[in-house]
């Protein structure tokens, strides 16, 4: 087996506040978006989009869709300033 997998995670808008554009986290198997989002510090109702692996859907289905070894998310939040 070769090295530790990492999977990618872009960020948008204010998410990116102190955490950057990409984020790489260690990939661990059966791990999903809920993993990632817990790891970050972002809570679910916070995201208004997000896409794991190039499919995306609606945010609650999402987050509980496995990760592939070196698969990708993008996160977003709403559009809208308040």
């Amino acid at each position: 087996l070769g090295g530790n997998m990492a999977i990618k995670i872009k960020l948008f808008a204010n998410f990116r506040e102190g955490r950057g554009k990409v984020v790489e986290m260690d990939y661990s198997p059966g791990m999903t978006g809920h993993d990632v989002i817990d790891a970050l510090g972002i809570t679910a109702p916070e995201i208004a989009a997000i896409i794991v692996d190039g499919v995306d859907g609606k945010v609650d289905e999402m987050l509980v869709v496995p990760i592939k070894e070196d698969g990708y998310m993008a996160i977003f939040p709403p559009v809208a300033g308040g």
